[in-house]
């Protein structure tokens, strides 16, 4: 299992088109391969900060989604015009615990 976790600080007036494209592409995500979840959190530190941890099954699967136009038509939406800064990090996941109730 792989977790890419996506750091985006929008600017100011391009927050909610970021956001509209967010829930957009996360519609797109439930169909592609390997997917298994995503998830959005707002930083308690940094205003407009803003973090997606999702997770995958294979690099192939990541590949495949970097790989989709609308994504990329996205990714090149947000580097041209709506993100301030971003940071992409791709990790395997060695362990995995949990207590479910």
């Amino acid at each position: 299992m792989y977790a890419v976790i996506f750091e985006v600080t929008p600017k100011e007036d391009g927050i909610e088109e970021y956001l509209d494209i967010a829930k957009k592409l996360r519609v797109l995500l439930k169909d592609n391969p390997g997917f298994i979840s995503i998830e959005r959190f707002q930083s308690l530190t940094e205003q407009n900060k803003l973090l997606s941890l999702s997770f995958w099954e294979t690099e192939a699967a990541i590949a495949n989604w970097k790989e989709n136009i609308d994504h990329q038509l996205a990714q090149q939406r947000g580097k041209d015009s709506l993100f301030k800064s971003y940071r992409i990090r791709v990790a395997k996941v060695e362990r995995d615990y949990a207590s479910i109730a």
